[in-house]
């Protein structure tokens, strides 16, 4: 399962109180006469307007919360990829949205909230460029849950795959959505990190190198002070980190850096926070672990590999520490992955190259908490 399909905790309680059934519903007689037609006139271009506005109406004065995942699912359902009607859904989707939207802004804070979640989670599923700049707007709204679900707007793989073939226009977007997505990094949570760094593996602009190094270096910030949270993100971070230096070619030396650098803060931790960490970050810490071993470390080294995953699974720390050692050196000599990716992990003091990763800080006497 991919983080981007897990709920946070905090979203929940809501989500399950909205997908409680419900008997109203928006009145679909006169959409589903135009849904399956070939050519459209104005009159039926007119009803696919008046369904957008009734809907989106209901879902933003409805009082009954428990409505919404079904107003939203009839919304979704009547999208259609012929050329006229698709046209016109888009735009009246887009019309009615952000009059939603501006609707929400008036209301009190408690249900302006809501609001503007279940129009974030209907733009989500639209997956439409043309609303991108509403969910772009609520990326510093000041509710944990609504920023969450605006970087999964402007993120969402179906949105980015329209994207991504070159138009200027959309190079401009997906370039302003990368910006934009920097700003966070610094106060995201870890799941909404995983949101960003696989948008940051599969777009082609140079902003997404610059978002996926600062998704790295924050949690290396966390990993060094013993802070880091939910640890199977960086699987996440690291096969984006490893899809673009693939993409390159020959490699990217600074991602390369970080690629190592990263990986081995994981398996660090793993080998001194075995008397420390809870049980559920081991096990998360574990998982990156084979993961990467088996997405890239494998084809970097150009063999299959499963040392890792076998120690793991045995809990044989020796084994871990001697794969350790092949792969980032021991100090003196170059580790397998600087070796193949050409790269080193910068410079010391002296001004010499250093040819393994820093080494990670001794744990906090004290358990960490549990994510």
């Amino acid at each position: 399962m991919k983080l981007r399909d897990v709920i946070p905790a905090f979203l929940a309680a809501f989500i399950v109180l909205a997908m409680i059934a419900s008997s109203r519903a928006v009145d679909t007689r006169q959409i589903e006469k135009v849904f399956n037609k070939q050519v459209l006139d104005g009159e039926d271009l007119k009803i696919i307007d008046q369904f957008l506005d009734e809907a989106v109406r209901e879902l933003v004065n409805t009082r009954d919360f428990a409505e919404i995942a079904k107003l939203r699912t009839v919304i979704l359902s009547k999208q259609s990829t012929q050329g006229q009607y698709a046209q016109q859904f888009s735009e009246s989707a887009f019309k009615h949205i952000s009059a939603g939207l501006e609707q929400a802004k008036q209301l009190p804070q408690d249900r302006q909230f809501k609001v503007i979640l279940n129009l974030l989670i209907l733009i989500d599923g639209l997956q439409d460029p043309r609303l991108t700049d509403s969910a772009i707007a609520l990326l510093k709204y000041n509710n944990q849950a609504v920023r969450y679900w605006a970087v999964r707007c402007v993120t969402n793989p179906g949105l980015v795959e329209k994207l991504n073939p070159g138009a200027s226009t959309s190079q401009e977007l997906v370039q302003r959505i990368a910006e934009q997505l920097k700003e966070l990094v610094d106060t995201a949570r870890p799941e909404v990190l995983s949101l960003m760094a696989e948008f940051a593996g599969i777009v082609k602009v140079p902003q997404a190198e610059e978002l996926l190094s600062r998704i790295a270096d924050a949690r290396m910030k966390r990993y060094v002070d013993w802070t880091v949270e939910y640890e199977l993100v960086d699987g996440t971070i690291l096969k984006s980190l490893y899809g673009k230096i693939a993409d390159t070619g020959s490699g990217d030396p600074a991602l390369a850096r970080r690629f190592g650098q990263l990986y081995s803060y994981v398996m660090q931790r793993y080998l001194k926070g075995r008397d420390v960490l809870p049980e559920a970050n081991e096990h998360y810490l574990m998982s990156v672990l084979v993961d990467v071993e088996d997405k890239c470390i494998g084809r970097i080294l150009r063999r299959p590999q499963s040392t890792i995953k076998k120690a793991v699974e045995q809990a044989d720390y020796t084994a871990v520490q001697q794969e350790y050692d092949k792969l980032f050196g021991d100090g003196t000599k170059q580790g397998q992955l600087a070796e193949q990716l050409k790269f080193d992990y910068g410079t010391n003091p002296d001004g010499r190259k250093r040819v393994a990763p820093l080494t990670l800080p001794e744990p906090p006497k004290a358990k960490t908490p549990e994510t």
